[in-house]
């Protein structure tokens, strides 16, 4: 029985895999969630956006950056109803789309600070004091600067009229 009982251990005990074998199981697994991995990246990368229209990359591109021309401030007297004298100070500058705006806008300046001074000389005190008169002024004076200068010229288009200066006494 001593026999039996030494094969039966002997049985019973099962072969530890050597220190070799693990080290290669391991590194199989590791190389597979590599290749995993990585094909996983390249799945996800590779989906590209469809490439943009003419249209979507001129909406894509960035805003040209605008071109301010301050204008030298202006005194005027205001239409008064009550016997008195009124002054408007005022500093303008406008907001141009391009750089080529402010050429045209400087070989008609004279004509164009002319245009401004008679439409604010037409004005009350009373008509300028709120916040509305003078969003108001500021589009009519907008109106005015982009009207054509010669017959045959095409109308200026300027981005808006700015206070840099309003006082009214």
């Amino acid at each position: 029985m001593a026999t039996t009982t030494a094969n039966q251990q002997n049985i019973a005990q099962p072969a530890s895999p050597s220190p070799m074998k693990r080290i290669i199981v391991i590194v199989l697994i590791a190389l597979v969630a590599a290749g995993a991995a990585g094909a996983g990246t390249w799945f996800f990368l590779s989906k590209r956006a469809p490439a943009p229209t003419p249209a979507e990359a001129a909406a894509a591109a960035p805003p040209v950056a605008p071109v301010f021309y301050p204008l030298e401030a202006m005194t005027v007297n205001l239409q008064s109803d009550d016997g008195s004298q009124h002054y408007l100070r005022i500093g303008l500058t406008i907001k141009l789309t391009d750089a080529k705006m402010q050429q045209q806008l400087q070989d008609h300046m004279p004509e164009i600070r002319s245009r401004i001074l008679l439409a604010l000389s037409n004005k009350h005190p009373e008509d300028l004091a709120p916040l509305d008169g003078k969003r108001a002024l500021a589009t009519e004076l907008q109106t005015l600067i982009e009207q054509p200068t010669d017959k045959g010229v095409p109308p200026l288009n300027i981005g808006g009229v700015l206070f840099t200066e309003f006082v009214v006494q």
